[in-house]
């Protein structure tokens, strides 16, 4: 199933970037995405109710990280699409002030309806001991007072948690939407120079490689001598690479847990840069 993940995101990402080298307005692009992944979501729904899951831990796996992040995506896009359409100006301090006013309310509804709920807790924490309660079909329960949004799902395709979830990624990759908006030097638009901001380029390994890669910088005091936060230096590969990470903190504490090697990638770098050397012998 990590399999599954993976292939699935990458598909997400030469989709983004695909739209990206069109130099499309973020609002149609923001459409454009919406559409692809209703439609990979409706796809894999299909799929689900004709196959099913081999087992418990294959449908956990799949409400827990799979379908939240496809989901987090289609969220994530669509209220770009009524952001952009709906700003009033393109630039100046009306332009300035509507996005400041989005990122206030944004952190209010955070404060308000997620991070104090337990649940938010047990997935912040990366706990498993609930996870065949919070993510398989069938299990919930109402007794814990959840909200009115548990009326409104499909129950033969959520567990109500995975959309919990799906909210928490699409809120983050808002909030660094909104903080590029707010601050125009950290825009994709003028973060590169000249003729090479249309470029496509893009990370085209995986997300925790990139974040591998941006904890050993910071670690190693390698960009502006440390002085730069591991936030602000993630929004800066976010943006330089137009692939949103996400939770970093929650995959790190993973990374330095995980069997093997806890720093695959970096091994990695350092045999294919041998590797390249040793062709000029």
């Amino acid at each position: 199933m990590e399999i599954v993940l993976s292939k699935i995101l990458l598909q997400i990402r030469h989709q983004e970037d695909k739209l990206s080298s069109q130099m499309m307005r973020t609002s149609e692009e923001a459409y454009q995405m919406t559409l692809f992944l209703k439609e990979m979501l409706c796809s894999i729904k299909t799929k689900i109710s004709q196959t099913g899951f081999t087992d418990g831990q294959q449908e956990i796996y799949f409400f827990k990280n799979i379908k939240p992040q496809i989901l987090g995506k289609l969220i994530y896009y669509n209220k770009v699409f009524r952001i952009e359409t709906t700003c009033p100006v393109s630039k100046g301090k009306i332009h300035q002030s509507y996005f400041e006013n989005l990122l206030k309310t944004l952190k209010s509804e955070y404060k308000e309806s997620i991070c104090n709920e337990d649940f938010y807790r047990y997935y912040r924490a990366d706990r498993t001991d609930r996870d065949h309660t919070y993510f398989r079909l069938g299990q919930i329960n109402y007794h814990d007072g959840l909200t009115s949004g548990v009326f409104e799902i499909d129950i033969s395709f959520s567990t109500y948690y995975d959309n919990k979830i799906a909210h928490i990624v699409a809120n983050e990759l808002l909030y660094s939407y909104i903080l590029t908006k707010i601050n125009p030097e950290e825009n994709p638009d003028n973060i590169l120079l000249n003729g090479e901001a249309k470029k496509d380029i893009s990370w085209t390994n995986s997300q925790n490689a990139l974040i591998e890669l941006i904890y050993a910088l910071y670690a190693s005091n390698s960009i502006s001598h440390g002085k730069i936060g591991i936030r602000k230096l993630a929004l800066i590969f976010q943006v330089l690479f137009r692939t949103p990470l996400n939770d970093i903190h929650h995959s790190f504490h993973r990374m330095k847990t995980r069997a093997g090697s806890r720093t695959a990638f970096l091994d990695q770098l350092k045999l294919s840069l041998e590797e390249y050397m040793d062709k000029d012998l």
